[in-house]
């Protein structure tokens, strides 16, 4: 089974993802974790990644989309991908439609975690603090979410229109967002 979970960043794709992979036996592709390793590696890729992260914008459609081919075309990996915060575009979401059908594979669920920004605010600041997260200031909170919901929007269009597309309160608790995605697997 192949899933996307997308919404803004703080909606905990990240923790439903790791949820997912235990209950899957599934791969978690998450471009904040690989993004993030470019960077702790300082490589030109980490350079490119973390100036534009400071300045609030995404990493560029290329740079992500060449980290995230190599994982689809695993073998290991193929029909057990949980895609946690790709794609963020319209361009990643028809790479990954492209991708895909190369690998014949397809994706089975895609989840959207919906959450307002008032809520994203105070679990980013928390997360900073517990995780010390240097893209978790309140000035690159305000931009990313902001930046999210401008880019997303094509995304969440293109989504919509899926009959495997699945909309959850991104702001209720952790164990009744779980409770939703199981039932969503389950059916």
């Amino acid at each position: 089974m192949n899933i996307i979970l997308f919404g803004p960043p703080g909606a905990g794709k990240g923790t439903q993802s790791k949820y997912l992979v235990n209950k899957l036996n599934a791969f978690q592709i998450s471009t904040g974790d690989l993004l993030r390793k470019e960077i702790k590696e300082n490589s030109d890729i980490g350079k490119a990644i973390t100036n534009d992260m400071e300045n609030g914008k995404f990493v560029s459609d290329d740079i992500v989309n060449k980290l995230i081919e190599n994982l689809i075309f695993d073998p290991q990996k193929k029909n057990k991908l949980i895609f946690d915060g790709y794609p963020r575009s319209l361009s990643q979401a028809k790479n990954l439609e492209v991708l895909l059908e190369k690998s014949n594979q397809s994706i089975d669920l895609i989840l959207f975690l919906k959450v307002d920004k008032e809520t994203i605010l105070k679990r980013l600041e928390k997360r900073k603090i517990i995780e010390n997260r240097s893209d978790d200031d309140v000035h690159t909170i305000v931009k990313r979410y902001e930046k999210y919901m401008e880019i997303t929007q094509p995304v969440l269009n293109f989504y919509s229109q899926n009959p495997n597309f699945k909309k959850i309160d991104g702001g209720l608790e952790i164990e009744e967002i779980t409770r939703k995605i199981d039932a969503f697997i389950n059916v």
